[in-house]
């Protein structure tokens, strides 16, 4: 979230306070009991914001990031005086709330979903404290059904129809191939990655923090199969072709797709498809095949741009059991092995002690 320079509303989005007070009007119709729990949550989720560098009182509601409601779950765990499952789940329901009603006001970026907003609070919470992934094991035929849909080449609308799928096309095999975030792969450059020839690319990521993301053969080809058909100079990799886009300004930047709109992409072709998806789902996919065919877990840290080690052995520490078998029966020794290696004559049990 960044830090405005002042909390006054700019444009039509309110500050966080005015929000918070607009909230609270609408509850009037509510028991007290009702909005004093509300009013604990919010104070809750402000306590997160200051804990994370920046003063709620400067925060506007245009600030909030479709993963705010996740990294607030995540926080609440993280405090050491909230122990209670049921009490996190309290403090994450009370700020969706509040989220919902931004969403009807249009008091969220348009970037942002509500939908998202609570689809990536749901993945994360989960079961547990810190639920194990859930991956659909079909989410590959996504990548194969968009393959598979013909090319338009005539009729009315034929040629954007034509772009939207190469563009599709380009677009999930992004996401699959390397697990890069939907703000990641919306943000990518076709310069990044040499219009489609180079196989790998420096990116900036979440925290503002740089790491090499890799491509195969096969999202390449979609990619430069894509930018072909483009035929233009846009700067993004990832464009709109709807004629609402309007004119174009800065080397295309505002055509450029937005994170709401890859999220939006995903979930159609998951729906034609039958599987449950977002673009988060492939990110999953992506470490556990990585982790289930034997990479590190500082491997994966490094490819999925974790901050910390920790967030990738808490996340995907999951592989299979298969593999943590065959690490049990590799690495463990039996008493007698272990009795065995000792200097000689140390292995055997000391004698009885002698009654005084």
């Amino acid at each position: 979230m960044p830090n405005p320079a002042d909390a006054e509303a700019v444009g039509d989005f309110p500050t966080w306070s005015r929000a918070v007070d607009e909230f609270q009007a609408a509850l009037a119709g509510k028991s007290p009991r009702t909005r004093q729990t509300y009013a604990v949550c919010l104070r809750r989720f402000e306590d997160f914001v200051a804990d994370g560098g920046q003063p709620p009182e400067t925060l506007r509601t245009d600030h909030l990031d479709e993963d705010a409601l996740e990294r607030f779950h995540t926080w609440l765990l993280r405090d050491a005086g909230l122990q209670s499952r049921a009490t996190v789940a309290t403090y994450v329901a009370g700020v969706r709330a509040f989220l919902r009603f931004l969403a009807r006001r249009r008091w969220l970026a348009p970037s942002v979903s509500f939908e998202a907003l609570k689809a990536n609070a749901r993945e994360a919470m989960g079961r547990g404290s810190y639920r194990t992934p859930r991956v659909d094991r079909r989410l590959p035929l996504i990548v194969t059904y968009v393959d598979s849909l013909p090319v338009t080449s005539a009729g009315p609308g034929a040629e954007r129809a034509r772009l939207e799928l190469l563009r599709d096309r380009a677009l999930i095999r992004t996401l699959f191939c390397t697990g890069v975030r939907r703000q990641e792969a919306a943000g990518l450059n076709r310069a990044d990655l040499d219009d489609g020839w180079s196989k790998q690319a420096l990116i900036t990521g979440k925290g503002n923090k740089e790491r090499v993301i890799f491509f195969d053969d096969a999202t390449l080809a979609a990619i430069r199969a894509y930018l072909e058909a483009r035929a233009d100079g846009y700067a993004p990799l990832f464009i709109r072709h709807d004629r609402a886009r309007g004119k174009p300004r800065q080397a295309g930047a505002n055509y450029r797709l937005s994170p709401r709109a890859v999220w939006e992409i995903v979930r159609r072709y998951a729906g034609q498809v039958g599987v449950r998806a977002t673009p988060h789902a492939f990110r999953h996919a992506k470490a556990s095949t990585l982790l289930n065919r034997g990479a590190k877990l500082s491997e994966v840290q490094d490819i999925l741009g974790h901050a910390s080690p920790e967030t990738t052995k808490r996340i995907y520490a999951h592989y299979e059991t298969s593999h943590l078998r065959e690490a049990f029966d590799r690495f463990s020794a039996t008493a007698e092995e272990l009795a065995a290696a000792l200097t000689p004559g140390a292995g055997a049990p000391p004698p009885p002690a002698r009654p005084r």
